[in-house]
Formats: C-alpha cells, sequence, structure tokens
C-alpha cells in the first residue's frame, strides 16, 4: 500500500515521518470500511522511479532520478520506504510512501545503485564532450594561427610587389 502527501520541504525525516502516518490513518480507514488497500508496483532504474498499477502495468507516476530529492526508509518500521520528488513544471513536492513485503532499506539502497549508475553515465558522456571541445578548442587555435601566417605572407608579397610593379603581383597571388 501507499500513500502522497505535498510537502513544504524538498527533504527531511520529520517531512517523511508525516507521510508515514497518513499512510497508517488511511489503512486503518480502509481497513474499518472494509476495503482492501490497492497494492502497485515500484520500478526503479537509471532512468528514474516508475510507480505502476500491477495488473495493467499503466503508470501511474513517474520521476526521472534528477526529480527526486529525498529517499529514505524507517529504521523503526522496517517495511516503510519513501521518497519526495519535485513535480514537472511547478515548485510543488510531493512525499510518496509505500509499506513493502520486502525490507524497505532494500528499496532505498537499489534508489542509491541507480543513482551511482546515472551518476557514471553522466561522467562518462560529459567527459567524451569535454574531450570533443578540447579538440575543437586546438583546431580553432591552429586555424587562427594558419591565418595570422596567411595575413603576414600577404603583406610580405604586397610589399615585394611594390617593390618589382604591380604586375608580378596578381601572378604571385595566383599560385
Amino acid at each position: 500500500s501507499w500513500a502522497t502527501l505535498e510537502v513544504d520541504q524538498p527533504k527531511g525525516i520529520e517531512v517523511v515521518k508525516e507521510g508515514i502516518r497518513k499512510l497508517k490513518f488511511n489503512q486503518q480507514l480502509r481497513k474499518a470500511e472494509g476495503n482492501k488497500t490497492p497494492k502497485v508496483e515500484l520500478t526503479i532504474s537509471i532512468d528514474g522511479v516508475a510507480i505502476q498499477e500491477p495488473k495493467t502495468k499503466r503508470i501511474m507516476h513517474q520521476y526521472p532520478l534528477h526529480r527526486i530529492s529525498y529517499c529514505a526508509d524507517d529504521k523503526g518500521e522496517k517495511r516503510f520506504f519513501s521518497f519526495i520528488a519535485k513535480e514537472a513544471d511547478s515548485e510543488r513536492h510531493i512525499c510518496f510512501v509505500f509499506v513493502s513485503d520486502k525490507l524497505a532499506e532494500e528499496i532505498t539502497l537499489t534508489i542509491g545503485q541507480a543513482f551511482d549508475l546515472a551518476y557514471k553515465r553522466f561522467l562518462e558522456t560529459s567527459g567524451k564532450d569535454l574531450e570533443v571541445q578540447r579538440r575543437q578548442m586546438l583546431l580553432q587555435q591552429r586555424l587562427k594561427r594558419l591565418e595570422t601566417e596567411n595575413g603576414v605572407l600577404r603583406q610580405r608579397l604586397t610589399d615585394i610587389a611594390q617593390i618589382k610593379g604591380t604586375v608580378s603581383l596578381a601572378l604571385l597571388m595566383d599560385r
């Protein structure tokens, strides 16, 4: 089962505890009404976190890793896991809280691994980009040197032409 809560802060254990209180309250309400708590599937990858409806696989919520600002499992309650994510195109932060069949600590570690992999991928790709930029800069510097040398040589030819005459200059420039 799970619950969501709009929060004022993008991180903090107190924010998470408030989410857990809300989830417990919702669970008690559902129990009293005789309703089952809906289940969801949590998919964690290098691209982010997705919350799906288990039977239809419909994605209910999806967040890339860079929009997840906080992630924690409750050390006291081993099955509670939560994360806080920033909504796209707004400043709103939503705290998601889940009761897991597995140990919540494993889920937190999995998200940590996803962050590590995403960071490594970023370093690899940005490293390649930096190498391309370095080569471009070197080529631009070489081009500037060649243009400067070309300018100096043209000036010398002009100086020689003034001494020898303009007809000779046209012949020299065509070569």
